[in-house]
């Protein structure tokens, strides 16, 4: 444990701005609480499903500025938002700092679909004279890493990670590696995404991949239970400073915890389904302590991807429990949040330092009837308390994306 805390990546600071709230506290707070974010959508009314998990009371003009606002689709305002409490969280000033030495790396993986989604209709129905000249620039995927570095003043390596559902999870471990290589010395690395768009809603929903419990939403996201039946849409953005441990500690930082490990692997097995037995899982949570230099025993919690849906729970608990049998606590925050996509990642890995700070393991809100196909050792109804010295955040998406993380404490 000594060894990969020497060597482990200093998280500095944390910015949340998700279903759960705005901002580290209130999302703590509500995520220990097991109360689900899922409400009937205005937006969506009148669409199967017609809930989802929003971020409440999100002011984009009050955060940002008018003009900020009316430019960035909102997938890019939740970011920004979320970089500048990291930012702030981590002591550092952006005013002071050398920019060619911070890069930034975000994952989405939709971009501006509401904004593109808007704009066809706008074309539909009163031509291309009215299309915004904003358009391009709103709805491009690299965008968040671009307006993110130019919001903080970062010059370095800028770039988005596109691993749908594991995209922030790709994304702090891609920011682990540049930090280890010296290609930088401060990374604002997590994930956004807001897709809730009635044309991207029906496509999922077509799939099969949404819950339809339209009569009680807080009840839909259920993960790891017997009745589940598909996840929430959510939206949200998850950000870490990250810096190399020495130079944390050199500045006089407070470190919330370390991440000391990143494994990556694919399914190559289908587009949309997981490996029915969780290898591609088995194998990104293993390379994610092979690279952090601990055994599974190391491991007290793992924040699993969890999404609520039939297959995917039950493959990633097989492949979890391969790794660790019951010996670590699993939770999914999904029950809470609902699922943010390429956000998830990011958001749970910031759920994961917490828990590693403050030694609770949130429970998994909605499960009241354990799946018995999955012989994990499930929290549920209330936190766990709980000394945690190393946790794992485990994420997968479509096209057979698997990444995990090893976070261990300061």
């Amino acid at each position: 444990m000594g060894t990969a805390q020497k060597d482990g990546i200093a998280v500095t600071g944390l910015g949340l701005v998700t279903p759960a709230g705005i901002g580290v506290d209130e999302n703590w707070r509500r995520v220990l609480s097991g109360r689900s974010a899922a409400a009937c959508d205005p937006e969506l009314e009148g669409g199967k499903p017609d809930f989802s998990c929003r971020v409440p009371g999100f002011d984009a003009a009050a955060l940002l500025g008018r003009t900020k606002a009316w430019r960035y689709d909102r997938f890019v305002q939740l970011a920004i938002a979320a970089a500048r409490e990291a930012v702030a969280d981590s002591g550092l000033d952006p005013k002071e700092w050398d920019g060619a030495r911070v890069a930034v790396v975000v994952g989405n993986s939709l971009g501006g679909s509401t904004t593109f989604e808007r704009q066809c209709q706008t074309m539909g129905e009163q031509g291309p004279g009215m299309v915004s000249p904003m358009l391009v620039p709103m709805s491009m995927v690299n965008m968040v890493a671009g307006y993110v570095a130019i919001d903080i003043g970062a010059k370095g390596p800028s770039l988005v990670t596109a691993t749908a559902c594991a995209s922030g999870t790709t994304a702090v471990g891609y920011a682990q590696d540049l930090l280890r290589s010296g290609a930088c010395d401060v990374a604002i690395a997590g994930g956004s995404e807001s897709a809730i768009s009635p044309t991207v809603m029906a496509g999922l929903n077509q799939m099969g991949a949404l819950s339809k419990r339209m009569d009680y939403p807080e009840l839909a996201s259920r993960p790891f239970d017997t009745h589940r039946d598909g996840f929430v849409a959510a939206e949200g953005a998850g950000i870490l400073v990250l810096e190399r441990a020495a130079d944390a500690h050199a500045r006089g930082a407070s470190v919330h915890a370390y991440v000391s490990g990143y494994g990556a692997s694919s399914d190559a097995h289908h587009a949309t389904a997981p490996d029915p037995q969780g290898h591609g899982v088995e194998r990104a949570v293993r390379a994610a302590l092979a690279d952090a230099g601990l055994a599974p025993e190391d491991i007290g919690h793992v924040n699993a991807h969890g999404t609520s849906t039939p297959m995917n729970d039950v493959t990633e608990a097989r492949g979890l429990y391969r790794v660790f049998g019951e010996g670590a606590a699993v939770c999914s925050t999904k029950g809470v949040t609902g699922h943010p996509l390429a956000a998830a990642g990011a958001i749970e890995a910031a759920y994961t330092v917490l828990a590693v700070k403050h030694g609770r393991i949130p429970p998994t809100a909605n499960l009241t009837d354990r799946d018995p196909d999955i012989a994990l050792d499930l929290v549920a109804g209330a936190p766990r308390q709980t000394r945690l010295l190393a946790a794992v955040s485990n994420s997968a998406g479509f096209g057979g994306h698997n990444a995990a993380l090893v976070v261990t404490a300061a």
